[in-house]
């Protein structure tokens, strides 16, 4: 007789039940965790849909070690629950990280920094603000590390631990063009603004440093290691008391040799858009129709397409009767990106009037002003109403 094989006896039902348990929880972790994929030769992070905010930012702190993308669809506010135990939103430790803006802002607590760049990280910002973030720094980039900006506003981050912690701190290379730092450190302590520690170099081209509180002793610009600025405007940082802010401190001693350059603009340059601005949100051209249309002509540091926007006034628009009654020139009304700079002139000769958009009721003050080929002219950094008075 010929031995027959024999069936196995099926197994048991609970190694069955406990097989597809495995399986559906192996399921799940991989669904519901960041998970690193092969696309084209790179491992890129992918945060799943359901560990995202509305405005496109991770709901919760993140560690990248390979290369993430990140983009905007709102403006994004940060919680004090999503910060990592070193105190930052975000570290990056290897590969790129890239932020897109398009225009909106992220807006963090004064208790932590927003980004902790390390190791061999490269950092991509393009098209933000970001705001507020103030008791460490909002970005810290380390040794072997590169950071390159692009239309990037660094805004209100108070500094109010008093430490030496800047709003800026670069320990690679940094490549940083047409950004704002603005109204950075707190009213009492004051705060680091930008610092190259001694491996850093740091280079910025078309950008404005304005309303900070410096901390004493220190200028708005450290360079333990270099810093290089092409085209870049400083006005209004002060310490503390009041008193002007140091531009730069060069730290030479036996650790590193730091150094410092500053270069003006060239005659002709990029009009870059230094502000961040929506991409569904068109630039505005109202400066140059009155320019056409009055003879006004509207300058800005960074070109007039820059995010400038004008408008003539008649009585009814300046709305102060004792200057409708004083038989005014002229006036025009300028808002948006103000920060920057932006000079007004009028043809004809006169005194001018300002009228601040930031104090309800609006009240007069008078204008510095200045005669260039027979016109009158003025520079303002905020927004508001120039009226133009018979001398």
């Amino acid at each position: 007789k010929r031995n027959l094989p024999t069936k196995s006896p099926p197994p048991p039902r609970i190694f069955q039940l406990r097989k597809a348990l495995l399986g559906c929880l192996f399921l799940i972790v991989l669904l519901a965790a960041p998970i690193a994929s092969q696309a084209q030769g790179q491992r890129i992070l992918i945060v799943r849909s359901h560990h995202l905010m509305p405005c496109g930012l991770p709901n919760r702190h993140v560690e990248n070690s390979v290369d993430l993308i990140l983009n905007l669809s709102a403006d994004c506010t940060i919680t004090s629950a999503m910060a990592n135990a070193n105190s930052y939103y975000l570290r990056s430790r290897q590969g790129e990280l890239t932020i897109n803006g398009n225009g909106y802002s992220i807006i963090g607590p004064s208790t932590f920094g927003f980004l902790d760049i390390t190791t061999s990280a490269t950092l991509h910002l393009n098209n933000v603000t970001i705001r507020g973030f103030g008791a460490r720094e909002t970005i810290s980039a380390t040794t072997g590390t590169t950071v390159t900006a692009r239309n990037v506003v660094f805004r209100d981050g108070d500094g109010r631990d008093g430490g030496l912690s800047s709003v800026l701190q670069f320990g690679g290379l940094a490549d940083l063009r047409n950004i704002q730092v603005l109204n950075n450190g707190n009213p009492t302590s004051g705060r680091l603004v930008l610092t190259a520690s001694s491996t850093g170099s740091v280079t910025i081209t078309n950008g404005v440093f304005r309303g900070n509180i410096v901390m004493p002793l220190f200028g708005l610009f450290n360079a333990l290691g270099d810093i290089q600025l092409n085209c870049v405007s400083v006005a209004g940082n002060v310490h503390p008391d009041g008193s002007a802010a140091s531009l730069f401190r060069v730290w030479n001693d036996a650790f590193n040799d730091g150094s410092f350059q500053r270069q003006g603009c060239p005659k002709r340059k990029e009009d870059p858009t230094a502000v961040p601005t929506a991409t569904s949100r068109p630039l505005a051209a109202t400066c140059v129709d009155l320019s056409a249309a009055t003879g006004i002509t509207v300058g800005a540091t960074f070109g007039i397409g820059s995010g400038v926007q004008c408008q003539r006034l008649d009585g009814g628009g300046i709305g102060i009767q004792s200057i409708i009654d004083a038989g005014f020139i002229d006036a025009v009304d300028i808002w948006g990106y103000v920060d920057q700079g932006i000079e007004v002139c009028f043809p004809q000769a006169g005194r001018l009037l300002f009228l601040d958009a930031s104090a309800m009721p609006r009240t007069a003050a008078p204008l510095t002003s200045r005669s260039i080929n027979g016109m009158t002219c003025a520079l303002i950094f905020t927004p508001g109403s120039i009226v133009l008075l018979p001398n």
